[in-house]
């Protein structure tokens, strides 16, 4: 063999017996870092949908883990420990979804009355009107809609001046939340209509006392409310537009609408 296919070949076994030493010293891949352990905490949650109006059961609440920087609106564990046995028999104010958490200012203790009773914001009064689907937005009417209370009725004094049968309407409430349609306090399977024979509407005690007035006097409807209505307010009338409503009359002769100024 040549000297230079010695040499060759030397340096060739050399450099290949230092890749390999080197491959030997190389360096473990580092281990990844810890991952943070998160704070948690206990708190009580729905074990399963909850119904608006709905008396509470053990069976209905349960400790689930959550984040503690979240907890802290919640009912805790840690805090209350016998919760689950103190909320026993609590009325819902709102409907719960399973694994929801809870909280007390969604529950009142109902104290033996019913649960509408339960569900009625402090100082309101329910009272029932009865509809059908000509007066009842024909069925479109849902519990927690908002509505305006309409009143029709005959008006004699008026019939004496003009010589024939006239009717007047006009809105007595305005932005009145409907609580109930018949028995059903909520919206259930995605219904979306609810042709009732009663609607039970959310009323102040003055407002009570002017649905159980308007309601001997003549026929009412409800007119429903657009959704982006309900939390704004009816701007009053001017002193001149109100004066002219209550000097006004809409009245139907032969089935003509007309408007007719008293004095």
């Amino acid at each position: 063999m040549k000297p230079a296919r010695i040499i060759v070949l030397v340096i060739a076994v050399g450099a290949g017996g230092i890749a390999a030493l080197l491959a030997g010293r190389s360096e473990k891949p580092a281990e990844p870092a810890p991952v943070a352990q998160l704070d948690t905490s206990d708190v009580l949650v729905a074990s399963t949908d909850i119904p608006l109006g709905s008396a509470l059961s053990a069976a209905d609440l349960r400790w689930q883990n959550w984040p503690a920087e979240s907890a802290g609106a919640f009912i805790r564990k840690s805090d209350q420990p016998d919760a689950i046995n103190q909320l026993s028999g609590a009325i819902t104010r709102v409907p719960f979804s399973a694994g929801e958490p809870i909280r007390e200012a969604k529950l009142i203790k109902g104290n033996g009355g019913g649960y509408m009773a339960a569900v009625l914001p402090a100082g309101m009064r329910a009272i029932s009107v009865e509809i059908s689907p000509e007066t009842g937005a024909g069925g479109f009417i849902l519990p927690n809609d908002h509505v305006d209370v309409i009143l029709s009725r005959r008006d004699k004094a008026a019939e004496k001046a003009a010589g024939f049968e006239v009717h007047t309407s006009e809105i007595i409430l305005t932005n009145i939340r409907v609580l109930a349609i018949d028995q059903t306090v909520e919206e259930k399977n995605g219904q979306r209509v609810v042709v009732g024979k009663t609607a039970t509407l959310e009323l102040s005690a003055r407002q009570a006392e002017t649905l159980a007035l308007a309601r001997q006097v003549g026929t009412l409807s409800l007119a429903l409310r657009s959704l982006v209505d309900f939390n704004s307010k009816d701007s009053p009338a001017a002193p001149e537009e109100d004066a002219r409503r209550r000097n006004s009359v809409n009245v139907v002769r032969f089935g003509v609408t007309s408007t007719t100024t008293t004095k």
